[in-house]
Parts: C-alpha cells; structure tokens; sequence
C-alpha cells in the first residue's frame, strides 16, 4: 500500500477491544512518527503511556478539574469514565524547546505532526486509535498528573485498541476543494 492509500484507508475508531500494542511496538511506530517535519531538529515532544490504574487516576484528574469548573457530580463522574474507553492511552505532550528558530506555534506543528502520523501508523498496523481532546485537557490536575513542566502543554490523548469485529471502514468524508485550496496570484503575472 502507498502512503497516499494509507492515508485515505486511516480512520478514527471511537470503539476499541482491549487488546493493546506491546510497549515495544509503540517504540518501533513512535521512531518513524519522529520523522514529523521539525524545523530546528528540537524533537518538541514525548509521549506517556497510560495503562491500567493510570487511566483511572486520569480519570480522577478529569473529574476534579470538571468539578473546578462548577461541572455537577453527573457530568464529574462521566468525565471519570472517558479514559477507560480504552485500555491503552497515549498523551502526547509538545515540551516547548528554546530557540531562536522555531516558534512555540511551530513546535506545537511539529508536536501533532507527530501525533498525526502515530495514528496513521498505528492505522497502518491493524491498530484502532483515535486522537481526543476535551474541555479539561488543559487544566492543572491534568497536567500534574501527567508530570508536566512549566514549559510542556498536553495536545490530547490517543486511545488505542483492537478493531472491533464489524467496524465500518468507510472511507472519510470529501471535502470541497474550491472552499480549501487557492494559488496566491500577483497582479501582472501570468
């Protein structure tokens, strides 16, 4: 398969079985996913494993930052079950380097290009995986619980699993090319 097949093929699994990649074999996936576009050669990312009672403290961090926020003991608690939608998360962190070169905006970019292309591959190896976010990503008992510096940022979590039997592998929806692609043209130039 091409990679331009491979990347029409990919698609988001929101249900996955618990059958999981080895840490081994997320290592091998993770070598090639750090071959992202980086402009500077900072490597502005790592990636944490959440297994077992690690998601479940995630979930305990999500439910106190949603309590922080006002959320009720209904949406707190389902707020507690979203990590163990999944038996293996990967939390992908951009830890933002210094330099002169490369912008945090572009180590972020470099960060979910990383991301991005751990899904494909992790696509590409029978794996189910979806990158997801939410409203507390981003909150002080997320990131303590992840061990976060002062200089690091989470960019959401990828859940990974087994394909469940029966999944749709529908091909992704098209998107109007008109609206999203334009050449940039200079008056007097033909």
């Amino acid at each position: 398969m091409t990679v331009y097949d491979a990347v029409l093929a990919r698609r988001s699994y929101s249900k996955v079985t618990a059958e999981t990649p080895s840490t081994e074999e997320i290592e091998r996936l993770l070598e090639a996913a750090a071959t992202a576009a980086d402009h500077a050669g900072l490597a502005p990312w790592r990636v944490i494993e959440l297994r077992g009672a690690a998601r479940e403290r995630l979930g305990d961090a999500l439910a106190a930052a949603a309590t922080a926020a006002g959320a009720d003991a209904d949406a707190a608690a389902s707020q507690r079950r979203k990590p163990l939608r999944a038996e293996l998360l990967l939390a992908v962190v951009v830890s933002y380097r210094e330099s002169r070169k490369a912008e945090r905006w572009e180590q972020d970019a470099a960060a979910a290009g990383v991301a991005h292309l751990l899904t494909l591959l992790l696509d590409d190896a029978g794996w189910g995986a979806m990158w997801r976010t939410g409203p507390f990503t981003r909150t002080a008992p997320v990131a303590q619980l992840h061990g976060l510096t002062v200089d690091e940022a989470l960019l959401g979590w990828i859940y990974v699993g087994g394909r469940p039997d029966g999944a749709r592998r529908e091909r992704h929806a098209t998107v109007d090319l008109a609206q999203r692609h334009t050449q940039l043209r200079i008056a007097g130039e033909d």
